[in-house]
């Protein structure tokens, strides 16, 4: 399997640069969970990242690479919309 580099913004990975899995197209995950276990044995802590645009080259705008952003309220989970599902 290939890896790329990911920088990591906020939270306890400000700042490392990490190998990620990519997947068949070539991309990192959306989300990357990094479980902390609790000191005292208790249930471990998961702190969330959410893949953003690293950033634009200048001159043609293309897309850098892949970077992933702190999520302090966690991951978000998305529900399907079906056609025939009644509005919340």
């Amino acid at each position: 399997m290939r890896s790329e580099n990911t920088t990591f913004r906020g939270g306890p990975l400000d700042g490392r640069v990490l190998p990620v899995l990519v997947g068949a197209t070539g991309h990192p995950p959306k989300w990357y969970e990094v479980p902390v276990p609790a000191a005292d044995g208790g249930p471990a802590t998961v702190h969330a990242y959410r893949r953003v645009p690293a950033g634009y080259s200048k001159r043609l705008g293309v897309q850098r690479g892949w970077a992933y952003e702190y999520a302090p309220e966690g991951r978000e989970r998305r529900t399907p919309k079906w056609p025939w599902s009644k509005p919340s």
